[in-house]
């Protein structure tokens, strides 16, 4: 099995070692980021800092926020833990935070989309320029020669054309949820900026006492 791998890479042709480098670290972002994915904890974490805040128990949704594996629930422990006096603010730098974390390495992946087919674009054409060499200095008198100049060519665009296709499924997929999750991170801190102007300021006094007094 391993052999035949072997052989099977060796005739590609030279372009085959960038375009292995590229489908396992291709492999190495989609299993990590599949590990962050499957680590993320669940929306009702949000919920729960939400319903903590809307009670102003300012405490425990900081717990609930900072101990969650959510981007969304920690976004908002930004924004009540600086409730006083920015919290739209709090949230916007750390919504940037988080999106840095939930996009990591999706730039890699888009990368090897773009350069596998290139890469196996380039096997075409020197598995063509070596066909032509041979064909050019013997005719057509070894035609295995001829023959593996084009396999090589044909052996290295499937390549590319296939780790492409490989990275482009998982790519879309966490770019998606990247934008699910930015889009929610939004949603979420509208709400909470709600709450906390529906949320009396400590020590403020209620309008129908200052009216009284």
């Amino acid at each position: 099995m391993l052999t035949g791998v072997v052989a099977f890479l060796v005739k590609g042709g030279v372009v085959m070692a960038p375009l292995l480098v590229c489908s396992v670290m291709a492999l190495a972002v989609v299993l990590e980021r599949a590990w962050f994915w499957w680590r993320a904890s669940p929306a009702s974490d949000a919920e729960r800092v939400l319903s903590h805040a809307a009670r102003s128990e300012w405490d425990a949704a900081l717990r609930v926020g900072d101990g969650s594996r959510s981007p969304v629930a920690r976004v908002l422990a930004a924004g009540i833990r600086h409730r006083h006096p920015a919290p739209a603010l709090a949230m916007e730098a750390a919504a940037h935070e988080e999106q840095a974390r939930f996009t990591r390495y999706l730039a890699v992946l888009d990368t090897i989309i773009t350069l596998s087919p290139l890469l196996g674009l380039l096997g075409t054409v020197t598995g063509m320029i070596l066909a032509f060499g041979v064909m050019s200095t013997s005719g057509i008198n070894q035609p295995h020669a001829i023959t593996g100049g084009v396999a090589e060519a044909l052996i290295a665009t499937a390549s590319g054309l296939a780790v492409a296709m490989a990275a482009l499924v998982p790519y879309n997929y966490f770019s998606r949820r990247a934008e699910r999750t930015l889009a929610d991170i939004e949603r979420q801190g509208s709400r909470l900026e709600l709450v906390l102007q529906s949320v009396p300021v400590a020590g403020r006094k209620a309008p129908a006492a200052e009216s009284a007094a």
